[in-house]
């Protein structure tokens, strides 16, 4: 029986242009992560996708990229064997010990845990989101300074990717957390996720596209909001997330380049957040927002 084949897209592109093609791949790919060479400060961008499949909508997805751009980046393609790719992403994934409190390792280590911190394990499979990125880390980093002062009771991760986010929490401020994402199999990931760590009873994800389906509204208000996505859809959301949130109420933001911080400040301040804490991990800043008020 031949085995399953993952066609591998890889590209090279400069920060600026970076949010554009990770965008495009995200619509049409299984998986998407991007690596800073700080070299010559340009990223490499990686992404997965079933074999032969949705060829169309990704040359479509890659056009309107270059000409948001104006770049046309050089794409290099093979063919993997599923169980290969993810042995091989394994093989790159070793423990991680993030802030002071949190630990990420795959299903492939198997050494006792680390005393004192929480360790959140999952694989690097098919969902974006196992701790290695800029984003991811800083959340989790947010989260601890967050934590010193507040106990929240309702928490949204919107954009769970893998719901690393959600299971940090829950395992961390033992509440009850919602978890969102616009791709199905996330979804199930983030859950089977939940389930790995323990806390399938606390985290609960669902396949939603952002504020417009009912479930996420009939949650709020919210203490606590991850949106660890992408700068544009942050700005668009600005007043769903203000609206949803409860008066003292946190949102952690993530996904934005440094160079994008104004941009997404000012679509937030407008409807009357302020900024409480901002983290910078290389080119990535990772901010918290406070509703004011209660």
């Amino acid at each position: 029986m031949e085995p399953e084949l993952l066609d591998c897209i890889s590209l090279r592109v400069p920060a600026d242009a970076l949010e554009a093609f990770e965008a495009a791949l995200s619509s049409v790919c299984r998986a998407v992560s991007f690596y800073h060479d700080e070299e010559v400060d340009e990223w490499d961008i990686q992404a997965v996708k079933e074999r032969g499949e949705h060829e169309e909508d990704l040359a479509a997805a890659l056009a309107i990229a270059g000409i948001l751009t104006g770049l046309s980046p050089a794409l290099s393609r093979e063919l993997v064997p599923v169980a290969g790719w993810l042995a091989r992403t394994q093989a790159a994934f070793p423990e991680q010990f993030i802030g002071t409190r949190f630990a990420i390792r795959g299903t492939h280590i198997h050494e006792p845990e680390i005393p004192g911190r929480i360790t959140l394990t999952l694989d690097a499979g098919l969902a974006f989101g196992t701790g290695e990125h800029n984003s991811t880390r800083g959340c989790l980093v947010m989260l601890e300074h967050y934590a010193r002062r507040h106990a929240p009771r309702r928490i949204l991760d919107l954009g769970t990717g893998s719901g690393i986010l959600a299971i940090a929490a829950a395992k961390f401020l033992h509440q009850p957390v919602l978890a969102s994402d616009i791709d199905p199999r996330a979804a199930r990931v983030a859950n089977a996720n939940a389930q790995l760590n323990g806390v399938a009873a606390r985290v609960h994800a669902i396949q939603a596209d952002g504020w417009q389906t009912p479930k996420l509204t009939r949650g709020a208000p919210y203490h606590l909001v991850f949106a660890n996505i992408l700068a544009r859809p942050l700005c668009a959301m600005a007043h769903s997330l203000a609206a949803h949130l409860a008066p003292n109420g946190h949102a952690i933001l993530a996904g934005l380049l440094n160079t994008q911080v104004n941009w997404v400040l000012s679509a937030h301040r407008r409807q009357g957040l302020v900024l409480e804490h901002r983290l910078i991990d290389g080119a990535w800043s990772i901010l918290l927002l406070r509703k004011p008020g209660g």
